[in-house]
C-alpha cells in the first residue's frame, strides 16, 4: 500500500480509497473536484489527486491545528521541510509542541503546523491528545522516532506541494461549509463526509460531536443541493436512524488506534449516487432505506 499523506490519523480512511475510486468511475466523476469537510490525514484526497482521478481537491478541517498543517504544506512547504529536517526528535521538542498546539492563538502558523506534525508522528496511533510512543521516560520497546522517517516524510510533503495549484485548504465547520456554499460544487464533484465517530469521537479527536451535532450534519447534507455525497460512520443504531431515508452499506474496517481490530462501519449514499458492486472493506452488506 502506497502512503501519500505525511500524517497518521485515527480512523483514517486510506483503506477505502479503492472504493471511492470505484464510486468515481461508476458515476463518471473523473477530473472533477473531491471535497472532504473532515479532512484529517487527507489520505483519500491525496491519492485521488496524485493518481489523477480528480482534477482538484478541497481539504477542510475545523481543527486549527490540522488546518495549519495542510495550509503550510500547500503554501509554505520549504520552511516546514527545513524545520522537520533540522529539529531534534526529543522529549524537549515533544513538550514544546504540546504547549504550542494547546495555545494555538499565541503561535505562528508554521510553528503550529510543525507541532501538529511532530505530535502526530510521535504520539500513539497519531492521536494529538495521546501520550508519546515509548512513554515520557522513553523506556518502551518502541521509541518516539519509530514513525518518524524524516527523508520519506519530507519527500511526501514536497510531492504534495507540487500540486498546490490544485489544492484548496479551508478551516470551516462542516455545516457552515455546506449551508454557506463556500465551495462551488458542480455536478462532477464528490463530497465525502467522515464525521467524528458517534461513540468514540471524544477519545480520538480534539473536535468531537454530541448527538445534536450529528443531526445538524445530517440535516445540512440531506437538504443541500449537492448531488454526489457519501457519509461514513461507526455502525450504530443512532446513525442509521438519523439517515433512515437513505441507502446504506455496512462494512468492516481494521482500526489502527490502540489495537488492530475489525470495526463495523456504515456508508450512506445520496440518492443520486450509483453504488458500485464491489465490496467495501473486509465485507459489506446492503441495508434498506
Amino acid at each position: 500500500m502506497r502512503f501519500f499523506s505525511p500524517l497518521r490519523y485515527p480512523g483514517g480512511k486510506g483503506k477505502l480509497s479503492y472504493y471511492i475510486k470505484s464510486i468515481i468511475v461508476e458515476n463518471s466523476l473523473h477530473d472533477g473536484t473531491y471535497i472532504e469537510p473532515y479532512a484529517g490525514g487527507s489520505a483519500i484526497a491525496l491519492e485521488l489527486l496524485l493518481e489523477d482521478y480528480m482534477k482538484n481537491i478541497v481539504i477542510n478541517d475545523y481543527d486549527p491545528a490540522i488546518y495549519a498543517f495542510w495550509e503550510t504544506v500547500v503554501n509554505n512547504s520549504e520552511q516546514l521541510c527545513s524545520k522537520i529536517s533540522t529539529t531534534k526528535i526529543s522529549m524537549d521538542t515533544w513538550n514544546r509542541s504540546k504547549s504550542i498546539i494547546n495555545n494555538i492563538h499565541e503561535n505562528s502558523l508554521l510553528d503550529i503546523a510543525f507541532s501538529t506534525f511532530f505530535l502526530n508522528r510521535t504520539n500513539r496511533s497519531g492521536i494529538l491528545k495521546a501520550g508519546v510512543i515509548g512513554g515520557k521516560s522513553q523506556s518502551g520497546k518502541w521509541k518516539m522516532d519509530a514513525r518518524f522517517n524524516k527523508i520519506d516524510l519530507i519527500s511526501r510533503i514536497e510531492k504534495i506541494a507540487n500540486y498546490s495549484s490544485r489544492i484548496q485548504v479551508l478551516n470551516y465547520d462542516c455545516v457552515k461549509l455546506i449551508e454557506k456554499k463556500i465551495v462551488n460544487i458542480s455536478d462532477d464533484a464528490l463530497f465525502y463526509l467522515d464525521p467524528p465517530y458517534y461513540v468514540k469521537g471524544q477519545v480520538l479527536y480534539r473536535n468531537y460531536y454530541n448527538h445534536s451535532d450529528h443531526i445538524e450534519v445530517m440535516n445540512a447534507i440531506s437538504k443541500s443541493k449537492i448531488k454526489n455525497w457519501l457519509v461514513s460512520y461507526d455502525n450504530v443504531n443512532e446513525i442509521k436512524e438519523m439517515y433512515s431515508k437513505f441507502r446504506k452499506k455496512t462494512y468492516s474496517l481494521q482500526y489502527s488506534a490502540q489495537s488492530k481490530v475489525l470495526g463495523s462501519e456504515v456508508m450512506i449514499y445520496s440518492d443520486n449516487i450509483k453504488i458500485p458492486t464491489n465490496v467495501i472493506g473486509k465485507y459489506s452488506s446492503d441495508l434498506l432505506k
